[in-house]
């Protein structure tokens, strides 16, 4: 029998699919089209109620897993995700999968580490991670 977690993890796998986010818990389903962290980031800022949601994405690192926790997000997968993600999660207990681990996640250019991930990269605190990847995407919007 599959138990709600696992249907849901399902349903935002499946929901993935053209899209770069899925989000899903029970008949509701969340999907967002903008790249990076930025969907997070904005649910976050708009006070979405994620507790208890399951999550696929397509890039999970250690940004986007500090952003997951921060949410309550209940369960993730990445098609891609890096050792430092998956770590983090571990420590805060949320069951992750993925079809690729990676040391590191590149910027979009490729060459070198994101700067979502240097940002957070000595960060263990979600709420102190989201407000330091709020500077940055803020510092980006400047240039």
């Amino acid at each position: 029998m599959v138990n709600d977690l696992e249907r849901d993890m399902e349903c935002a796998k499946a929901g993935l699919l053209g899209h770069s986010i899925c989000l899903c818990k029970g008949e509701v389903i969340i999907t967002d089209d903008r790249r990076g962290i930025s969907p997070m980031m904005a649910f976050i800022s708009e006070d979405k109620d994620l507790k208890g949601y399951s999550v696929a994405d397509l890039i999970v690192g250690k940004a986007a897993a500090m952003l997951f926790v921060k949410a309550g997000i209940k369960n993730v997968f990445g098609k891609v995700m890096s050792k430092a993600g998956k770590d983090y999660l571990d420590r805060h207990g949320i069951p992750c999968s993925y079809d690729e681990l990676t040391d590191k996640i590149i910027n979009r250019a490729g060459t070198d580490i994101c700067p979502m991930e240097k940002t957070v990269k000595e960060l263990e605190d979600a709420e102190e991670a989201y407000i330091e990847l709020q500077k940055k995407l803020t510092s980006f919007s400047k240039n």
